[in-house]
């Protein structure tokens, strides 16, 4: 392993210039640290973290907190995760990923510890416990997710009242006044999930003022619960003539369920979901759709840390910053039939 003083050597320069490089406390010369750049690169150095740490007293490890529940559709948070990941990485920051279900436990280990200079809070609930510990300490934090009271966090998110509203002015612009949301399932509403609460939302108030009948109902996303679900909603509205489906695992069930009972797409129910494009562009027929910004919102999450880390002067201010939604109009949505 290339040690600090065989950098010096190799750069005719003294062990404390390379350390003065590497931790920028004091002004080097240009072409001196020019020198001791290319001297690291060519020697393939990598401060020991340890070390680097006590220096500087920052790890340089952003804590992502990624609960795994069940009841969510993991490849999407795992999108995120990746983005992140990659994000720090350019920032000369690694990410140390949490997958555990502590809540508060989880933050203030990370706190405490010194583990992270800073931490990355996704499945953020409306009245999330972890809040008043972000609120009360002093660790720079973002969430991927919007709470009921966003004062003095920073937040970044698909804005997903603004995406329930679009889907149900689409659906009315093509003459539907009877729509059913397929939602997620029944914990996810039960925690108060600030995405499904919020798209519920937007839902719920532009249906009012479109004059749109709507129901909800949360939908496990199995086959059988779909199956299940989607007979009920008929059972109740036979006159439904669109479905809005927030739940990915219902999706590909929902549609062969549709198929099985004779009910073409777009022809007698139009369909629009809120999914990756990925899974929109795969579906069979091609799914309307307001995408999940879900690499985006990973990127921001971590420049919007590195501008409080004072890291990224190019980045975002702090706040709440809204990823206006795309819907992206496919096979699966069309006027009401006469």
């Amino acid at each position: 392993m290339v040690t600090l003083a065989e950098v010096a050597r190799h750069a005719g320069v003294s062990a404390s210039t390379v350390s003065y490089v590497l931790s920028g406390k004091r002004s080097i010369s240009e072409a001196t640290r020019r020198r001791v750049e290319r001297s690291i690169q060519q020697l393939g150095y990598h401060p020991h973290a340890g070390a680097r740490a006590l220096a500087s007293s920052r790890s340089n490890i952003i804590a992502l907190m990624v609960p795994l529940r069940t009841d969510m559709y993991v490849p999407v948070m795992m999108e995120i995760a990746i983005a992140v990941a990659t994000t720090a990485r350019q920032h000369g920051h690694d990410v140390l990923l949490l997958t555990g279900e502590e809540g508060p436990t989880a933050v203030r280990r990370v706190a405490a510890s010194g583990l992270a200079d800073a931490m990355i809070l996704m499945d953020v609930e409306l009245h999330d416990e972890r809040i008043p510990l972000l609120r009360d300490g002093d660790r720079p934090a973002v969430l991927v997710g919007l709470p009921a009271d966003p004062a003095g966090l920073t937040c970044v998110d698909l804005d997903f009242e603004a995406t329930g509203a679009l889907c149900v002015d689409h659906l009315a612009d093509l003459g539907h006044r009877d729509v059913a949301v397929v939602g997620e399932a029944a914990a996810v509403y039960q925690r108060h999930t600030g995405f499904a609460e919020r798209t519920l939302q937007g839902l719920r108030t532009r249906a009012a003022e479109r004059g749109v009948r709507l129901i909800h109902r949360p939908c496990e996303g199995s086959w059988e619960s779909t199956a299940g679900t989607v007979s009920r909603i008929f059972d109740e509205r036979p006159g439904t003539t669109a479905l809005v489906v927030q739940n990915e695992a219902a999706i590909g069930p929902l549609l062969s369920f549709l198929r099985q009972r004779g009910r073409a797409v777009p022809e007698d129910v139009s369909v629009v979901a809120v999914c990756p494009d990925q899974v929109a562009t795969q579906s069979a027929p091609r799914l309307t759709s307001v995408a999940i910004p879900a690499q985006e919102m990973g990127r921001r999450a971590v420049d919007l840390v590195m501008t409080k880390l004072g890291g990224g002067p190019a980045a975002p201010s702090p706040g709440v910053h809204l990823i206006e939604p795309r819907l992206t109009v496919r096979d699966s949505s069309g006027p009401v039939a006469v």
